[in-house]
């Protein structure tokens, strides 16, 4: 859902993803916040870190998250 915050608790994809992503600042115990989905449903913009992502939806899907609730 554009808008939610959540907190990544593991990137659970094969180690060059998992590499590739953490030099995006995409690590257990960061922040993010879903900004927006495009009108086909891929990308996915996310806010991490202070700059915008946009990842791929079966790369995201990799991401485990846990949900902020407001």
């Amino acid at each position: 859902v554009p808008g939610a915050n959540a907190t990544v608790i593991c990137v659970n994809c094969p180690a060059h993803m998992r590499k590739r992503l953490a030099e995006m600042g995409v690590l257990p115990g960061v922040n993010i916040q879903m900004k927006r989905i495009a009108p086909l449903g891929d990308p996915i913009a996310f806010q991490v870190r202070g700059y915008q992502l946009s990842l791929r939806r079966e790369d995201a899907a990799q991401i485990i998250v846990r949900a902020i609730l407001p």
